[in-house]
């Protein structure tokens, strides 16, 4: 039975080691015992010389997901590829993950999450609760409801300063 294991392997090696397995099973003819070799990743906005620029990031540092059926000839197969420094579980029962683990680790969401609708309008004064600029109160100046922010002017050695915060780090001043 095919299921998913989690493979330990050296932080900023993991393509490598995903490239390495699948080049493995390959010569090994070895595609009826390892299914697929994934590196979790996430794609993530930067802002980079002024331009947001979208980059895939790693989610897992030094972890890579093999979709597997479990046997001796699969497990040393895995085991002795370059990069590989074992299996997560006990030395030698690789523990299997949950299927909603798998779906958590690879962003198959079955529902998209609920997205927090701004209780705020522009102009509107506010508060700073937490963070760096806690404890000032401004005007709200825009908000971003994707990112779930907000730009609020507060006044700082007397001058106007725009300041973003989250929806959470901010309450409303009556």
């Amino acid at each position: 039975m095919f299921r998913w294991y989690v493979i330990n392997t050296y932080s900023g090696h993991e393509n490598k080691v995903k490239h390495n397995l699948e080049h493995r099973v390959e010569t090994m003819n070895a595609r009826n015992k390892v299914r697929q070799v994934v590196v979790p990743t996430e794609q993530v906005s930067e802002l980079k010389d002024g331009q947001r620029v979208s980059v895939e990031k790693r989610t897992m540092p030094g972890y890579v997901l093999v979709n597997m059926e479990m046997t001796d000839d699969a497990w040393n197969l895995v085991k002795n590829t370059p990069g590989v420094t074992g299996f997560v579980g006990s030395r030698n029962k690789p523990i299997p993950l949950s299927q909603a683990e798998v779906d958590r680790m690879l962003h198959r969401e079955t529902a998209e999450r609920p997205r927090t609708k701004a209780q705020f309008q522009v102009g509107e004064s506010v508060k700073v609760i937490s963070g760096p600029m806690s404890d000032f109160s401004g005007e709200i100046a825009e908000i971003n409801e994707n990112a779930q922010k907000l730009k609020i002017l507060v006044s700082i050695f007397g001058r106007e300063t725009p300041v973003e915060v989250g929806y959470d780090q901010v309450k409303k001043v009556a």
